[in-house]
This record gives C-alpha cells, structure tokens and sequence, in this order.
C-alpha cells in the first residue's frame, strides 16, 4: 500500500451530498485514507438512497411464531401462526401502508384469487404497521376478504427483517414482502420486492405452496 500524501478533489455529487460536505473537497490524505473515505462515502449515499435491499428471513428457517390482531364483525381477535402448523401451509403478505394504490391492487387481487390459494392447502395473511380500524375501513371499503393482521410494534415485522425505514419521511413500516411457510412450521419461500412499488412473484409463492 503507498501511503504517499495527495490532493483528491472528490465528485461533485459527494461535494454536494448533506452527509458528505465540501470539507473533503480537495482534502490532503493519504491512499490508504482516501480508500476508506470513499468506501464510506459510497456506503452512506447508497444507504441514503435506499438502493441496498435488505434481505428477508432465509428459507429454511424455523418461521417465528406470533399473535397478531385482527378486525372481525364480532371484535378483535387473535390470530397465532403455529395455529397453522401440522394443519396447512401459510402466506404472509408484508405490505408498507393500507390506503395506498399499491397495497390496495396487491390485496385485492389476492383477495380475487383466494380460491387458488385454498386449493393449495394455504392461509394467506397480510401484515402491515397499520391498526386493525385501519385495515377494517380500508377492506370495507375495498372489499378485500383475505384476513389482515395488525403488527403496530413492528414485532413481526423486525422478526422475519423486513423493516423498510422511513416510508417517505412517515416513519418505519414493513417492506413489501412474501413467505410461504410449510405446515412443518419451515420458511419455503421468502422474497422482498426491491421497492415499495413493486409487487412479489406470486407464480413463484404459488409454485412453492405446490411443491
């Protein structure tokens, strides 16, 4: 390594960056210096701009339980994972918001196609941040019949690491998310959609339920 001093004049986009500063403009450091500087450089602006893609809970893994509410005619009620287990398989639908047009299409289309999901031997939840008020009036008013759980803590969302921070300057929410657990209680599936935009491959959870 030559650890000779030098003159670096850094992009002008890291000059310009709010975490980077004109400071290292210009700046006297070494080779092996200026090396970390722009690993960290590239760190925080690809941080900052949410291109790493955090990866979901491996398949393969033991699927963390859990007790989650959800709106029902009659109340609240209490919906636990392993209740599945050794009965039939389940889908777990990680969504950001409900009453946004993304989450709205990816729900009702699942709600549409449940029929295919039963013939498979699957229950299918979705879970986001939201409260179970919120997933009621938003399914009323969508006429989504999957059954939706409440994850207000986070708890299951931070399980299973699918936390997407700082939704548009809102606040932590669950990434856009899908997992197939076997009736074994096994993660057969798992898949996080890059953005919050962007739908998961259901042909895929579907042939991972046929399997």
């Amino acid at each position: 390594m030559v650890h000779r001093t030098k003159t670096y004049t850094p992009h002008a986009a890291y000059s310009n960056h709010p975490h980077i500063g004109a400071k290292w403009v210009a700046a006297e450091v070494t080779d092996a210096l200026f090396t970390r500087l722009h690993a960290a450089i590239c760190v925080r602006v690809y941080r900052q701009t949410k291109l790493i893609q955090l990866m979901p809970l491996a398949v393969g893994s033991k699927a963390p339980d859990f007790t989650l509410k959800t709106k029902t005619v009659d109340g609240l009620k209490d919906v636990k994972l392993s209740d599945n287990f050794g009965k039939k398989q389940t889908v777990l639908l990680f969504f950001p918001l409900a009453f946004t047009s993304t989450c709205t299409t990816e729900m009702c289309d699942v709600s549409n196609g449940l029929d295919g999901y039963s013939g498979l031997n699957a229950e299918v939840y979705g879970i986001s941040v939201d409260s179970p008020h919120a997933h009621a009036a938003w399914a009323k008013t969508n006429n989504i019949t999957l059954t939706l759980l409440s994850d207000l803590n986070r708890t299951v969302t931070k399980a299973y690491d699918v936390l997407f921070p700082n939704l548009s300057g809102i606040g932590d929410t669950s990434a856009r998310a899908a997992f197939v657990i076997g009736k074994d209680g096994v993660v057969k599936y798992a898949e996080q959609a890059p953005t919050p935009k962007e739908l998961p491959n259901f042909a895929a959870v579907k042939a991972a339920l046929a399997q």
